[in-house]
């Protein structure tokens, strides 16, 4: 999983990482969420308040809060 996460960082620009947090703003309000995995070119991310994670594109309306987590991940 964690070559995921590098290749989704190195194609993106993004600062995408495991455990850190994002601010999801596509549907109109503010959400905050966090990263648990990436798959494919998509981050899954779990939204505070939701118990699954959904898939998010690296760059459509997100914001990249902290950079904690593994940075390995």
């Amino acid at each position: 999983m964690s070559g995921e996460m590098a290749r989704l960082r190195k194609a993106y620009s993004v600062p995408a990482k495991r455990g850190g947090r994002v601010e999801y703003t596509g549907d109109g309000k503010p959400e905050m969420g966090t990263i648990r995995s990436a798959r494919g070119f998509r981050l899954m991310i779990q939204i505070d308040g939701i118990k699954h994670t959904m898939p998010f594109h690296p760059t459509w309306a997100l914001r990249y809060v902290e950079a904690q987590g593994n940075p390995e991940a």
